[in-house]
C-alpha cells in the first residue's frame, strides 16, 4: 500500500508539472504571438530599383500594427500584386518589429514596337519602362503580330537570355517568323541564322569565337548546327 501510495503520488507530481509546463509555455507563446512588443513599427524594402521603395511600404502600411508571427503571407501578396516588375519577393520577420520585403525586380533583355513608342520587356514579355523612343544598346524584337505571348516572341527572347552580355551588346534586332527560324541582325549589319532557341548557350559561345576570329568582311554566320558555322 506505501509503494502504491508513492507512485501515485509520484506520478500526481510530474502530471502537475508537466501541465505547468505546458500552461508556460503556452503563455509564453501567446505573450510573443500578440504582445504589441512584436508588432510591426518597420516596414523595410530590399531590391527595388525601378520601383519606389516609398509606394511599396505605402502598399504594405495595412501591415502596421500587426503581430509578426500573424503577417499573412496571403495579405502581403494581394498587396505586393499591383507591382508588375516585381518577379518575386521573400519577407522576413526581424524582431522586435521590423517587417522585411527582398524584391527581385524583373530583368529587362529586348525592346518591342509599341504604339507609337518601345516597351522594354523582360523574357516573359511583361513592360518594364515605357520609352518614345528606341533606347540605345538594347536589342528589339521584330514583333509584327505584336503578341508577346506568342511561341516567335519566346523562341527570341529565350536566345537573348542566352547572350553573354558581350555579345548581346552587339545584337541590333532579333526576329522569328517560327520557333525554328530565330535570326539576329548584328549591330554592324551582319546577319546571324540562329536557328531554334535550342542549344542557344553552345551557339552563342560558337559565334564569339567565330567574331573574333573571322574577317569583317563576313555578311552571314549560321551557327544553326551547334558545332558547325557557315559563313557567307
Amino acid at each position: 500500500m506505501r509503494r502504491f501510495t508513492r507512485r501515485s503520488r509520484r506520478r500526481r507530481a510530474g502530471l502537475l508539472v508537466a501541465g505547468g509546463l505546458a500552461v508556460a509555455l503556452l503563455a509564453v507563446v501567446g505573450i510573443a504571438t500578440f504582445s504589441p512588443l512584436l508588432s510591426v513599427r518597420t516596414i523595410e524594402v530590399e531590391g527595388a530599383v525601378r520601383i519606389p521603395q516609398q509606394e511599396l511600404v505605402a502598399a504594405l502600411s495595412d501591415q502596421l500594427g500587426t503581430p509578426l508571427p500573424l503577417v499573412d503571407p496571403g495579405r502581403v501578396e494581394q498587396e505586393l500584386a499591383g507591382f508588375p516588375l516585381i518577379q518575386s519577393y521573400a519577407t522576413e520577420s526581424r524582431p522586435p518589429g521590423t517587417l522585411v520585403i527582398r524584391i527581385v525586380e524583373r530583368t529587362p533583355v529586348a525592346m518591342v514596337a509599341s504604339g507609337g513608342g518601345f516597351d522594354l520587356v523582360d523574357s516573359a514579355g511583361i513592360t518594364v519602362q515605357s520609352s518614345a523612343t528606341r533606347i540605345t544598346g538594347v536589342p528589339l524584337i521584330d514583333l509584327p503580330s505584336g503578341n508577346r505571348s506568342s511561341a516567335s516572341f519566346t523562341a527570341a527572347a529565350a536566345v537573348l537570355v542566352a547572350l553573354p552580355a558581350e555579345l548581346a551588346a552587339q545584337v541590333d534586332q532579333v526576329s522569328a517568323r517560327t520557333t525554328d527560324d530565330v535570326s539576329l541582325v548584328l549591330v554592324g549589319g551582319q546577319r546571324v541564322v540562329w536557328g531554334s532557341a535550342d542549344d542557344s548557350v553552345r551557339k552563342a559561345q560558337h559565334l564569339t569565337v567565330l567574331l573574333r576570329q573571322t574577317p569583317t568582311a563576313v555578311s552571314e554566320y549560321d551557327v544553326s548546327s551547334p558545332g558547325v558555322g557557315i559563313l557567307r
